[in-house]
């Protein structure tokens, strides 16, 4: 029987002015599909999250947007969604942040420790899009024998990471290396700081390193 994947795409206060989630999450759902995956794309609405346990992967692909209450609801109107993602990896189920996942569900209180890292306003930063050379780091199963990762993508740097999580990739700006993606010690967790747009998945080193994580993370 195929597994199953879910990819959160962010909406409403999950949405930013600056990423093309719609874009970018049927992308993802393509690759993942290739997998042999069964994959279904949903917006950020809190029934979104009422049913994660159903699948094997659950891959959030969500930014940050409006908090104010009339727009999408307070915090506590989201709060069961927050603790749904909390149960859904304590019960050992994969999840796999994408790019402005480190900057998405500012109201959860589970959020940042699940994903092992963060982007904090007023120190994450990126230099302008460019072709960029992300590197491989460590002998992680999903980066051991992995070549350069090259593609058209922001470069994530200054992202406040825990110190339990296990890098797997950096970048090189201003003279030192910046994790941009790894596992979370939280569990079957991954976050991968690839991705900005459609482009960034038209690199083949880009798709095998999204590849790697999804086989990893599924076993």
């Amino acid at each position: 029987m195929a597994r199953r994947a879910l990819v959160l795409m962010g909406r409403g206060r999950y949405e930013d002015p600056w990423h093309d989630h719609a874009a970018t999450s049927h992308v993802v759902a393509g690759l993942l599909g290739t997998l042999g995956l069964l994959v279904s794309v949903r917006s950020t609405f809190r029934q979104s999250f009422r049913d994660l346990a159903d699948f094997d992967l659950v891959v959030v692909n969500a930014g940050r947007g409006r908090i104010d209450p009339d727009f999408d609801g307070d915090d506590a109107s989201w709060a069961a969604a927050h603790d749904a993602v909390r149960t859904y990896v304590a019960d050992g189920g994969a999840l796999l942040g994408l790019h402005q996942a480190a900057n998405t569900f500012g109201d959860s209180p589970h959020w940042a420790g699940l994903l092992g890292g963060r982007w904090i306003d007023g120190v994450s930063m990126h230099p302008p899009q460019e072709l960029a050379t992300f590197t491989p780091v460590g002998d992680h199963p999903i980066t051991a024998g992995l070549a350069p990762v090259v593609a058209d993508d922001e470069q994530y740097c200054e992202l406040v990471v825990a110190p339990t999580s296990r890098v797997l990739v950096t970048t090189h700006h201003a003279g030192r290396d910046h994790p941009v993606a790894w596992v979370s010690a939280a569990g079957r967790v991954v976050y991968d700081g690839l991705g900005h747009d459609v482009g960034s998945y038209a690199s083949p080193s880009r798709e095998e390193l999204l590849r790697r994580e999804v086989g990893w993370l599924l076993g």
